[in-house]
């Protein structure tokens, strides 16, 4: 006997997010700053300075690339 729910019936925090939801950005320009920290990476002036030279290269699309 499966004891598994429909989608809709299971609570909120249960549900799996829809594909259209799970985007990295909203529209907004990318900063440095959002790149290091999708990185992990702490902020400092080094990481700031190859997140500059990361978003002059490959622009937004920089931060796709990191997050899922």
């Amino acid at each position: 006997m499966s004891t598994s729910q429909p989608e809709e019936s299971r609570p909120p925090e249960e549900r799996t997010t829809p594909d259209g939801l799970l985007h990295a950005r909203t529209g907004t320009d990318v900063s440095p700053e959002d790149l290091v920290l999708a990185s992990g990476k702490d902020l400092t002036p080094q990481n700031l300075e190859w997140a500059r030279r990361k978003l002059a290269e490959e622009g937004p699309a920089a931060l796709d690339k990191l997050l899922p």
